[in-house]
């Protein structure tokens, strides 16, 4: 009798998934329901974006600010039926979310849950990921446009509620899927998923390839930078100066400010956080954190450098773990060109 032994996935391997196929991953970051006719009032409280020009059945990015204008939390703000959803983009916990909403004074009519009983999401992103998406919905799945919302279905219960968005992290083709029954909503589409030659992938393929697109953020947090170092400032509406928290705060970015840079490094060359990052002999910068080492061609490292040494295509040098004096060079994102600009959703 022949056994067959699973060979475990390495981060690599889900690097690739999502680069080429369909990467599948459960969203573990806790959910908020926003109800009440004033709802929009208690956003526009803590929101860097006003939610003036917000439409029914949609869903964007916005960034909210702690009290001193430090970033608090990257949220996706969804529009669907009576209901404003929010789910952090960025690491917080559960009890630093209830807490920064409890303290917004919201008004009587509007109700604040945060994890909302019964409801989870699941995402899927990748060049083939629309093709996954197709078989969640009764139409061509090219009607549902970029930040668009509709709603879905979980083939294995019918009487569940879902929504299917279209919204990613990666560059690549993204959707996520919110549901009343997330357990078998998962199921569904890892089983989408693998039926399209794609596969369920962890954290830190998926991280390379969010850094790769711009969007380090996602899992490496906001390092104690404020906005305009940590390259933050196109998220903030400059209008709204004082309507919403920590705006006052503010401080716009400049170019005699530092600026959160990637650079490219040698393939296995590791940098550990603190790390100073030189021109020449001078220090100009400081290694704040490295992606995963996914992309068998290149590392990429994000540190804050002094101006003007954040434009791209500087050569600079760092020291890497092993004690070696490693070149470095300051890149433009998005780092790779994502298939997806060039697979049609057919």
């Amino acid at each position: 009798m022949t056994t067959t032994v699973a060979v475990p996935r390495t981060a690599q391997d889900d690097y690739t998934t999502v680069r080429t196929a369909t990467g599948a991953y459960r969203i573990t970051a806790p959910l908020v329901r926003v109800s009440g006719g004033d709802r929009y009032t208690l956003l526009d409280r803590f929101l860097a974006k006003s939610s003036e020009y917000v439409e029914p059945d949609t869903v964007r990015e916005a960034l909210a600010l702690n009290a001193d204008g430090t970033p608090f939390a990257i949220f996706l703000h969804f529009e669907i039926g009576d209901d404003s959803w929010l789910l952090p983009r960025t690491p917080v916990t559960t009890e630093a979310l209830r807490g920064y909403l409890d303290a917004l004074d919201a008004p009587e009519d509007v109700t604040v849950e945060v994890e909302p009983e019964g409801w989870g999401a699941s995402a899927f992103e990748g060049p083939q990921a629309w093709s996954v998406a197709a078989e969640f919905v009764d139409f061509d799945i090219s009607g549902l446009t970029l930040h668009g919302v509709t709603e879905s279905s979980v083939p294995s219960d019918p009487a569940a509620l879902a929504h299917l968005a279209r919204v990613g992290t990666t560059g690549e083709y993204g959707y996520l899927l919110l549901s009343n029954a997330p357990e078998a909503a998962h199921e569904a589409v890892l089983a989408a998923v693998a039926g399209k030659g794609g596969a369920e992938v962890g954290p830190e393929g998926l991280a390379r390839v969010q850094a790769e697109a711009g969007m380090a953020v996602y899992a490496a947090g906001f390092a104690g930078l404020p906005v305009h170092e940590a390259d933050l400032a196109w998220m903030v509406d400059w209008n709204r100066i004082g309507e919403f928290t920590g705006s006052e705060e503010l401080v716009k970015p400049t170019t005699e400010l530092a600026r959160l840079t990637a650079l490219a490094a040698p393939a296995d060359a590791r940098f550990a956080a603190g790390t100073e990052v030189k021109a020449g002999e001078h220090r100009i910068g400081t290694v704040l954190w490295q992606a995963p080492s996914a992309n068998p061609d290149e590392e990429l490292v994000f540190a804050l450098l002094e101006a003007p040494f954040w434009v791209p295509g500087l050569e600079l040098t760092g020291t890497a773990e092993d004690g070696a004096e490693t070149p470095l060079r300051t890149v433009t994102l998005p780092r790779v060109i994502a298939r997806s600009l060039t697979t049609r959703i057919s």
